[in-house]
């Protein structure tokens, strides 16, 4: 009798998922196979491209949704586990900073509302639907950035585990435990990415630890290159960073190291830095170099730029490491007061004859 209810339960409540399913399936969303098994509900085969441009964003070799089985008695749709297994995400960036990826258009999909009083929550059902455990198993995520200049930068992470504790639709405040494994491709080695924290999906506010390790500098190229114009042919960055946010304002704190860095050439440029200048300091301090950075900002405001924040900001930070008086530099390129490249250039070489002759009595 336990194991005919266990079954009766277990089927009602994957047919209950698999129903809710198949109404938010929009245009350009397809599904091999559905299937119920004993205790979850099997997915297969899910692809996603997008209805106009025809560009696919999804590829999923099956989604298990194990139900709690006495939820919807009561009312609730709750999830024991939802593993996404095998998946494959696309995301671009256009030029004027549009994002687009895999999720279903939102006027296609369903709206689960929460009742505003009792009286209204009696005429109109509404379902609330619980998470407890929601992972990726073996993803890999490309992320094409063309809001760049020149080609566009291509982030490529593999095996990718995300792991997240405790979602519950529609959103309440509530900090959901998360937690991330991921390798990002390189050029010629892979670096390791680790980030475990929590996140509140009704807010977006965020503490979540960040490392990097041995990642290849110059898959961020398409992202310094207005501010390095030597050939840098290899360098290794590793990265601890306390990601903060609350009311939208963002609060970072970390340490970058910079490792092994080769010059194709040494004239130029790098991160405000003269090209030669740059490899003799590196040569002092045997090829590595370390600083702390923080890194604040309000994401509403039109005029903050994240990424152009965090790579100045860890470009001024490397360069205090070293021993350059460039605080009062750094802060006049970010406030605009030096125009132009060539007012860049003769800032930096400024700096150069400000720390030669800051050694020359030392030698």
């Amino acid at each position: 009798m336990l194991g005919a209810g266990y079954l009766a339960l277990s089927y009602y409540g994957v047919r209950l998922i698999q129903s809710r399913l198949q109404k938010v399936t929009g245009p350009g969303l397809t599904v091999g196979e559905m299937k119920v098994e004993p205790t979850y509900l099997s997915i297969r085969d899910i692809h996603y491209e997008d209805p106009q441009s025809k560009q696919k964003f999804l590829d999923v070799e099956e989604v298990r949704i194990y139900p709690d089985l006495f939820s919807p008695l009561k009312g609730v749709l709750a999830i024991r586990e939802c593993a996404i297994l095998k998946p494959s995400f696309f995301f671009v960036r256009s030029r004027e900073g549009g994002y687009t990826g895999p999720w279903v258009p939102p006027e296609k999909a369903e709206t689960v509302r929460e009742p505003s009083s009792q009286k209204e929550g009696e005429g109109k059902a509404s379902l609330l639907i619980q998470i407890h455990r929601f992972r990726i198993e073996k993803g890999s995520i490309d992320f094409e950035d063309r809001k760049t200049d020149g080609p566009p930068a291509k982030i490529r992470l593999r095996e990718t585990e995300l792991d997240v504790r405790e979602i519950q639709y529609p959103m309440t405040s509530v900090h959901s435990p998360i937690e991330l494994n991921s390798k990002m491709k390189g050029f010629e080695k892979d670096g390791e990415i680790q980030a475990k924290g929590w996140i509140d999906f009704k807010t977006l506010d965020m503490e979540v630890p960040l490392k990097v390790r041995g990642v290849e500098l110059k898959t961020f190229e398409p992202y310094y290159r207005k501010k390095v114009t030597a050939d840098i042919a290899a360098g290794d960055i590793h990265l601890d960073v306390n990601m903060v946010i609350k009311d939208r304002r963002i609060d970072a704190p970390g340490e970058v190291t910079l490792a092994n860095l080769q010059l194709g050439k040494d004239e130029g440029m790098v991160f405000y830095l003269p090209a030669k200048l740059l490899v003799s300091l590196l040569k002092d301090r045997g090829n590595q170099i370390k600083a702390r950075f923080q890194m604040k900002g309000d994401l509403d405001d039109p005029r903050f730029d994240f990424q152009e924040s965090f790579v100045s900001r860890i470009a001024f930070s490397l360069a205090e490491s070293l021993g350059i008086p460039i605080k009062g530099l750094g802060e006049q390129i970010m406030g605009g007061s030096i125009k132009g490249t060539k007012g860049l250039v003769e800032g930096m070489k400024s700096i150069g004859e400000i720390f030669k002759r800051k050694k020359e009595p030392q030698k």
